[in-house]
Formats: C-alpha cells, structure tokens, sequence
C-alpha cells in the first residue's frame, strides 16, 4: 500500500481563517502494469489527472499536465486563464513526443482550486474527462463535476439510466480530454466556502469499484483525510481494482476570528 500522508494549511481571512486538511494517494490496482494516472495536492490546487487508458503514452500526458499545473501554484496565481495557459501547454509537451504517444493519447484532468482574489474566498472546481469531483456537505454526498463520457450524455438524454450505465460497453470512453485536440477548456463550478465541507477528487478508477455511497461510507467513518483515502483505496482494490486508482480527501474547517475586546 503507497503511504499517505495528511497536510494542513491556515489560510487567513477578514474575518477569521480557514484550516485546510488533505491527503493524496495513487495506486496500479490490481489488473494495469502501468500507473497511467498522476496527482497534484498542493495549495490552492488539488487535481487527478488518468491518462486514457488503451492509448500509449498515457502516462506521458497526466505527468505532463500535472507538472505543468503545478508550475502554475509555484508562480502563486491560479485562474481559469492560467488553468487553460497550463493546459495548452501540456498538449505540446504531448505532442513533443511522437515516439512515446499516439493521435488519441490525453487525460482527464478534475480538481478544485481556493480562489482567495476576493475578499469572500470560493471554491472553484474543474473538469475534463471523466474523473470526479465529489462534495460532503451537511452529511450528504453530492457529484460536482458532470463527465465528459458517451455514457453520460446517454444518461443526460434520457436513453439509459444510472442503473443501466454502470456496466454499458462504452463505459470508458470519454467526449474530451487534454490531448487529442487544441483548444480544451474545463468545466467550472464555482462554490461558496463552508465550514465542515470535505471534497473527493478521484479518478474513474475508484468510482468503478466504490459507490457513492461507499464514499459517503468513508468519509463519515473517517475524519482524518489519509485514513478515509486509504480506506476508499483499500475498498476499490477488494472489489476488483480493475483499473489505476487515485484519489484527493481534503477536509474545510472555517474559524471565525475572535472578537476584541475594547
């Protein structure tokens, strides 16, 4: 089992501060000899990247675009414009290697940013691909990101159900990634800051294995963000881990600053 770790950071406010907990942790499974997904947690950024599998180079465009985006937290300023920035530039580097990809190598790329520009802080969440993000809130579990797959946008129509989609043939083709094609923006949700949130970043790799009540399962068993992603991860690879598994649990705790006294 990979070892994880929980980090914490304060992030100061007008009126208080927020406490930041989270853990990452990244697995084969049990049927890939590859690890073709990557994983940044660094604040203000947490994101899963899972290169598309049965394409090489895989591997080649997650590492790529992790890498990319984490130069974009080192320089200290993530929007939407530097996301995007970020992202066309892991499609060259992608590009820049013929000999290792081919025309359909990409990744999904999801994950939720602190955007602290505004005097009230939000969460901004964004997507491409198929890899989720999850919010707890108020003792329920709800999906943030919608996928970008051939089974979603058949659910979306009306032409197959949920039950229906979990084991449909096309479950593991996605509609856009970074890679294939220029030009590819995420998806963003943009989410007011609450106390006691905790948000699931993931790749499609635990949502094979573990419902969504599974999820909730462990998040409610577990304060602890490694403890909780260990055990989803540990659940997933019971149930099959058929395919390479990562996943972000980052807990919100808001404090509001003491009043002084006159």
């Amino acid at each position: 089992m990979p070892e994880a770790a929980t980090q914490s950071r304060t992030v100061p406010l007008q009126d208080g501060a927020l406490e930041l907990q989270w853990s990452a942790i990244t697995h084969t499974g049990r049927r890939r000899e590859v690890n073709q997904d990557a994983v940044l947690a660094e604040y203000p950024l947490f994101v899963v990247a899972d290169g598309m599998g049965g394409h090489i180079g895989g591997e080649i465009a997650s590492s790529r675009t992790i890498e990319r985006l984490r130069a974009v937290v080192g320089k200290g300023e993530v929007t939407p414009k530097t996301i995007e920035k970020a992202l066309a530039r892991a499609v060259a580097d992608i590009a820049s290697h013929p000999e290792g990809t081919d025309d359909g190598t990409g990744t999904t790329v999801t994950g939720v940013y602190l955007d602290t520009s505004t005097p009230e802080p939000t969460w901004v969440t964004l997507n491409i691909g198929d890899s989720r993000v999850y919010l707890f809130r108020d003792g329920g579990l709800a999906q943030v990101t919608t996928d970008h797959s051939v089974v979603q946008e058949l659910i979306s129509s009306g032409r197959l159900s949920p039950e229906e989609a979990e084991n449909h043939p096309y479950g593991n083709v996605i509609t856009r990634a970074v890679g294939p094609s220029d030009g590819v923006s995420p998806d963003y949700v943009r989410l007011e800051v609450q106390d006691g949130d905790r948000f699931v970043v993931c790749s499609d790799g635990l949502t094979k294995e573990l419902t969504d009540y599974g999820i909730l399962h462990f998040l409610l068993q577990h304060e602890d963000p490694t403890d909780a992603a260990v055990d989803m991860l540990e659940a997933a690879l019971e149930n099959g881990g058929r395919d390479n598994i990562t996943i972000i649990v980052l807990n919100v705790r808001r404090i509001a600053s003491s009043p002084t006294a006159d």
